[in-house]
């Protein structure tokens, strides 16, 4: 099987968009908000950690899975819009399709998610799902899958949706050939009509920025480490080959990425390219301060080192790639050591967190 072709697309070209719509105006902190998690493009460092500690800092109240994933609308938050989440603003950040969610949640809440390059997607999602994907584990090696995807994949069989146009999936988009093109475009304008804004994981610094801004929250509300990183070594370099054939096997992914990277540099421009650079200096800042002040070591570790069983990031098994994550000095004081506690809490740590708040620590979590 020889891969489709997304040769139709346009290049690239983040310092000449085409004409955006108009954005929609900022909304006050108050509103509800919900994000689509994506997989493998940094959505857990925005979508759980940034939103987890505005909302616990404010007494709001998450819609949370028995477990640690929504495979569906809860029976309880079925038909009721909004109940629930409306009562004190409380966020929704999920792994389920934009119009499931869209059901439970109030009709002006603020949607927003976050895209990156399918290729560098792709190899993420090979280190980490390695053992546990159908079309990974049939593959000799990594290299082997990146050179030659189709040879390894099954369409249709059970978790080989990790495979292959993830970021469609995550969207919930319906599938269709990437050479219709005309039903591509459809799919993807259907997405303007939802997400207010969608973020780059590549310009990750400038996307906080501009979720801030969006949500008329103060830069430091997004001061955020880096989650679910993995050691320098462990990542494999892609070539400008392999680049322009893993966009090609994710063709579907790659159309949403130039769409976003577009509307993305098109805000950019309407926010300022010269304040842009002030404010991701300033952001930059903040977080190294953050770092020096929190962290052993100011920056992350090996699972292997981090002591403190409540801060070990979840290791994805035989074959996959280490997840690096944090230990807190042992000198900080009180204060400090709740707010470094919740920058540096992975994200299943967070959720058992905010289980115990809202239901007490002796609640069944599944």
């Amino acid at each position: 099987m020889v891969p489709p072709s997304p040769s139709s697309l346009p290049p690239i070209n983040p310092r000449v968009p085409p004409s955006p719509p108009a954005a929609p105006p900022p909304l006050p902190p108050s509103d509800p908000r919900g994000v689509l998690k994506t997989h493998k493009t940094g959505a857990g460092s925005v979508g759980f950690n940034v939103l987890h500690r505005f909302g616990e800092g404010r007494g709001l109240r998450f819609a949370l899975p028995h477990h640690y994933q929504f495979r569906k609308i809860p029976r309880n938050l079925q038909g009721r819009k909004g109940e629930g989440l409306q009562r004190g603003g409380g966020p929704i950040r999920h792994h389920l399709p934009p119009h499931e969610v869209r059901r439970v949640m109030p009709p002006d809440s603020f949607y927003f998610s976050i895209a990156r390059d399918p290729a560098a997607a792709a190899e993420s999602a090979l280190s980490y799902y390695r053992s546990s994907v159908p079309a990974f584990r049939r593959a000799p090696s990594r290299s082997a899958f990146l050179l030659t995807p189709w040879l390894y994949y099954q369409p249709g069989l059970k978790g080989n949706h990790y495979a292959r146009n993830l970021l469609w999936f995550d969207f919930g988009l319906p599938s269709i050939s990437p050479s219709n093109m005309a039903a591509v475009a459809a799919a993807v304008r259907g997405l303007d009509a939802i997400f207010a804004l969608v973020l780059l994981a590549e310009y990750f610094d400038e996307s906080l920025v501009l979720l801030a801004d969006a949500l008329c929250w103060p830069l430091g509300a997004v001061v955020t480490f880096p989650h679910n990183g993995r050691p320098k070594g462990s990542v494999l370099r892609l070539g400008r080959g392999d680049m322009e054939r893993l966009r090609q096997w994710n063709a579907l992914d790659w159309a949403l990425y130039v769409h976003f990277n577009r509307s993305f540099w098109a805000r950019v421009r309407r926010f300022g390219l010269a304040r842009m650079e002030r404010e991701v200096t300033r952001l930059r800042g903040l977080r190294e301060q953050w770092a020096q002040r929190c962290l052993q070591g100011g920056g992350p570790l090996p699972a292997a080192a981090i002591l403190d069983r409540n801060l070990k990031p979840f290791q994805p098994g035989q074959g996959a790639a280490a997840v690096m994550g944090y230990e807190l000095r042992a000198d900080l004081g009180a204060r400090d050591r709740e707010t470094c506690e919740r920058m540096a809490t992975p994200e299943l740590q967070y959720k058992d967190r905010l289980h115990r708040r809202q239901f007490g620590p002796n609640a069944t979590n599944g």
